[in-house]
């Protein structure tokens, strides 16, 4: 056991990890960095054999045979009700399969994803909770794709900044507190290395794809009438609280008590972005 609890690569093929949204912007990322280490994972999704879905418990067991550690993102988001209940029923269950290592993505400043944390740790789980807000990612793999191809961001964010965090470092801080001990019982918050507000980010974009990209400022009621519009919940708007209130308004250093390194800068991520073509406007 202490051989195990020092030496976090020590019989790794015997440790099978679920990731959960294995196929999202950070669960992907964890998958790859675990499989680059020889162990063994198993991607929860909807379209994973077996399948997973937070809707659907009966098919948590299958999805948790032969596994003993869980990486758990909970999709849209852990502040939206019942998602709380849902985490603490599968940690539960999570447990009783014998998957008591469990690694669970939260929400930097959010509540109501406390509670979800809560019901985690109430598993009796070997739990680490890793605490983070709005992803570099979000600009080429998400949301805010369209609205960076179509040279606009319209969001209801007016001056208010944000510690944007790159989805590889959550990826990496994840990858360790799955494989080594001594992150057992902590709660990390990351960020990135500067606060920017969305005209900052917009001029970044802007800076690395050789166009204008323009930040628009929009209410919330006009903001919540887009996402209806797009089919998607109106709870999103919600989320942009936390960007208005300033309660996320300053830097924590997550990425350097567990990598021992400096966060990647926004900077960094959208000139490599760029070079893949994924901002290029084709007529």
């Amino acid at each position: 056991m202490t051989q195990t609890k020092n030496n976090p690569t020590q019989n790794a093929a015997q440790h099978t990890t679920l990731v959960i949204g294995g196929t999202g912007k950070t669960g992907r990322r964890v998958a790859e960095k675990l499989i680059a280490q020889g162990r063994p994972v198993r991607i929860g999704s909807r379209a994973g054999t077996p399948a997973f879905d937070w809707n659907e418990p009966a098919g948590w067991p299958a999805a948790l045979e032969g596994v003993d550690r869980v990486y758990v993102t909970y999709y849209p988001d852990l502040g939206f009700p019942g998602a709380a209940e849902q985490v603490g029923a599968f940690a539960e269950v999570a447990v009783a399969a014998g998957a008591r290592r469990l690694v669970l993505l939260s929400g930097r400043g959010e509540e109501a994803a406390q509670l979800a944390e809560d019901s985690l740790k109430a598993s009796g789980a070997d739990w680490t909770v890793v605490r983070a807000s709005w992803f570099n990612q979000n600009f080429d793999e998400s949301f805010f794709l369209e609205p960076v191809l179509a040279g606009e961001i319209a969001l209801p964010t007016a001056d208010a900044v944000e510690a944007f965090v790159d989805a590889d470092d959550i990826a990496e801080v994840v990858v360790a507190a799955l494989t080594d001990n001594r992150h057992i019982g902590r709660t990390y918050e990351l960020s990135g290395p500067r606060l920017l507000s969305f005209s900052e980010v917009a001029a970044e974009l802007s800076k690395v794809t050789g166009r204008e990209i323009a930040y628009v400022p929009v209410s919330d009621d006009d903001y919540r009438a887009m996402l209806r519009e797009n089919g998607l919940p109106e709870e999103f708007a919600e989320l942009f609280t936390l960007i208005l209130d300033g309660r996320n308004a300053h830097l924590v250093h997550g990425v350097e008590e567990v990598l021992g390194r400096a966060p990647r800068d926004f900077a960094d991520f959208a000139r490599e972005a760029a070079a893949t073509g994924v901002w290029d406007v084709r007529s």
